[in-house]
């Protein structure tokens, strides 16, 4: 009887906790059709999730599968989205000295942001001190399996196109924007000799980019259930005790995440960019709400895009390239976690660091953000890089595995939003940037906004 009894109260739990999840999606439904902003109601489902899952806990798990289907559909789009984006974007640029301008610009302002957040990581590590006052586990380090670090050429090799088709399949994203490079150029090349073998080409592409982006709005729609069912699962999964023994740790990587977005990026948008910052987060909340909420850079890809051009109205032509690169190889927030592991694992493991190895923890971690581009889990590998590189026990790593999807939404918000400042910068730097439609234009929300514009871009400002 007692088992009887245990399996009922199990069974009423899990009841309960779909219960409340379709009602709070009923009450997330009803805030839409209210026009509540939509990076609000992002917000609000971060809440409800975390509240079902801290009350059922693992019996709200299950829920968990509206978060996954919202994960797939995104996936779904992505693809298509960035190769058709690329290859419009790259053919509208009007010669080929204005792509490398474009190309050569974005990639510095990745690398450079990279290596300051690296910086900041070390700087905060050292001063938080996570790692005081945990042993060594030895249990742990004997468990752990670490990844493998993919030799440069296997890296070269996963980021060279051979199948387009499969790897697209696969979901590798930077052989497909080489390939769409390498159509793109084609593309202009060619037309420059017979335009009218390009043209019919060229159209389809503009059409499939336009047919896309509508997909894509139905998908982002469903944003806030989507992540309701992620942060229930994540509640759920992780108690409070998971987090008390790694506070100090989780507290390093949001406080260096916050002064990186908060500081770095404000610098950036007041002295280069000369932006109100303050205008400029409040107009990028969507991007951080998705980036944060559902820890991949590749789902607030399609958020990202409305953002920079409906919001901060920088050029089509510029969105769509610099976007959909730095969701792909620009990491900040992979530079500022590697580095706080390294100082964390030195002090569980009694190793003391000197200048030089910091030094050489920020060049590691700079380098790794871009060279572990094609290769899944960027986060985990470029953190295996810089300790080995760095000569720190890679069993360490294991002992901060177990919050890696905390940190991660910090991680992926301060990335997605790095791509949000540098395409600003870009597009400042192109004249392709509308000043005074950023400081009076009211902003559009991203779920129920109008259609995007024709693709003609921004309307130049001094």
């Amino acid at each position: 009887m007692k088992e009887q009894s245990w399996l009922s109260l199990q069974d009423w739990s899990v009841y309960g906790s779909w219960g409340m999840a379709i009602v709070l999606t009923v009450v997330l439904w009803f805030l839409a059709k209210k026009k509540v902003g939509f990076g609000t109601r992002v917000l609000l489902a971060m809440a409800f999730g975390f509240a079902i899952g801290a009350i059922f806990g693992e019996s709200s798990a299950d829920i968990g599968i509206v978060g996954s289907i919202y994960v797939s559909l995104i996936k779904m789009v992505v693809m298509p989205l960035v190769f058709s984006t690329i290859i419009t974007s790259i053919t509208s640029v009007p010669n080929m000295n204005v792509l490398k301008k474009l190309g050569t610009k974005t990639i510095a302002i990745f690398l450079i942001t990279t290596a300051i957040a690296a910086t900041i990581g070390i700087g905060v590590a050292v001063v938080v001190d996570p790692g005081s006052g945990i042993a060594h586990n030895s249990e742990v380090s004997q468990s752990f399996e670490a990844r493998e670090i993919p030799s440069f050429k296997e890296v070269l090799l996963d980021l060279v196109p051979s199948n387009p088709v499969s790897e697209m399949a696969e979901g590798k994203v930077v052989p497909v924007i080489i390939f769409a490079f390498f159509i793109a150029i084609a593309i202009i090349w060619e037309g420059g000799r017979h335009p009218e073998r390009v043209e019919p080409l060229k159209n389809f592409f503009q059409s499939l980019s336009h047919v896309m982006f509508r997909v894509t709005k139905l998908v982002i729609r469903l944003t806030p259930y989507g992540v309701l069912g992620l942060m229930t699962a994540m509640s759920a999964r992780y108690g409070l005790e998971t987090l008390k023994e790694l506070a100090w740790f989780i507290a390093a990587v949001y406080i260096a995440c916050f002064i990186h977005m908060f500081i770095t990026y404000s610098a950036l948008l007041s002295f280069v960019a000369r932006v109100n910052p303050l205008r400029f987060f409040k107009k990028a909340y969507p991007t951080i709400a998705v980036a944060f909420t559902t820890r991949s850079s590749y789902a607030t890809l399609p958020v990202n895009l409305e953002v920079i051009t409906k919001r901060m109205k920088v050029s089509e032509r510029v969105a769509s390239f610099v976007a959909p690169l730095g969701a792909t190889i620009n990491m900040n927030g992979c530079g500022i976690y590697p580095a706080i592991v390294a100082v964390f694992v030195a002090k569980v493991f009694g190793i003391d660091l000197g200048v030089t190895d910091y030094l050489l923890i920020i060049a590691v971690a700079t380098l790794a953000s871009i060279g572990v581009a094609g290769v899944p889990g960027p986060a985990s590998i470029s953190t295996t890089v810089v300790l080995v590189q760095a000569g720190l026990p890679l069993e360490g790593f294991a002992l901060v595995l177990g919050i890696d999807a905390i940190v991660d939404m910090a991680r992926t918000a301060v990335n997605a939003t790095g791509t949000t400042v540098a395409s600003v910068l870009v597009g400042n730097s192109e004249g392709e940037f509308d000043r005074k439609a950023f400081n009076e234009a009211p902003d559009e929300d991203i779920a129920i906004g109008s259609d995007r514009d024709s693709g003609k871009g921004a309307t130049v400002q001094a």
